[in-house]
């Protein structure tokens, strides 16, 4: 049984190796080839053939900086400066979530993009691990502008809605580059929820955050916090 034993681990091991190399170059590729789509993309695909996904990438320049710093100061207000994680954050989660039916998530941007440019949507801490790792690759190989970029070109905004480009003609009839600081606050203050709240139509809860997300875009600094990010 030993040297079965010692055989299987070996090649459990190689097989582990050759993942991390495998996905390393792919994460190193992505520097500079646009994604196809992501790993969201095909599992709603999945879920709902009947509808037709909408999806038109846009390069950092095509995007206006409103929505940049919108999504920032609503989701993840670190993200210039951590590592892929923020610890704080996780650790409120994890003691909000002991006492709560509702689960928070602390998910920064970067591990935003590793979960839907990668993996399969699930809360398994084996879909953790591998988040954990593709998120590290991330960090190390892409600057945080190629993260935000890949991000808004990725993100899920309604029902067959992937990307700002989509979401901006389909809520608001203007490209990603005409958004205003308004209307890129109701965009990100659907981001927890996207396919119940619809940012052309917000309700009140909608409205407030959005105002909150404002306020937060100018204590942010603006689109001079956008230059942290070359």
């Amino acid at each position: 049984m030993k040297p079965l034993l010692k055989r299987v681990l070996n090649i459990t091991k190689k097989m582990i190796i050759g993942f991390i190399l495998l996905s390393f170059l792919i994460v190193l590729l992505l520097r500079w080839i646009t994604p196809f789509g992501s790993m969201l993309m095909v599992e709603r695909k999945l879920a709902h053939w009947n509808i037709t996904q909408q999806r038109t990438w846009k390069d950092w320049n095509q995007i206006s900086d409103h929505i940049k710093i919108a999504v920032i100061a609503a989701e993840d207000q670190k993200f210039a400066n951590h590592w892929g994680f923020d610890f704080k954050a996780i650790n409120h989660a994890l003691q909000h979530n002991q006492n709560n039916k509702k689960i928070r998530g602390a998910s920064t941007i970067s591990q935003q993009v590793a979960k839907n440019i990668f993996l399969w949507p699930s809360r398994s801490w084996i879909r953790k691990g591998f988040e954990s790792l593709f998120t590290l690759e991330i960090e190390l190989l892409w600057s945080k502008q190629r993260t935000l970029e890949i991000y808004l070109n990725s993100v899920e905004w309604g029902e067959g809605i992937f990307g700002i480009e989509a979401a901006s003609q389909y809520y608001f009839k203007v490209s990603a580059k005409k958004l205003t600081p308004y209307q890129a606050s109701l965009l990100a203050a659907t981001l927890p929820n996207p396919r119940k709240w619809n940012p052309a139509n917000p309700n009140i809860h909608i409205q407030k955050k959005a105002q909150w997300i404002r306020n937060q875009m100018n204590n942010l600094g603006g689109k001079n916090y956008l230059r942290q990010l070359n």
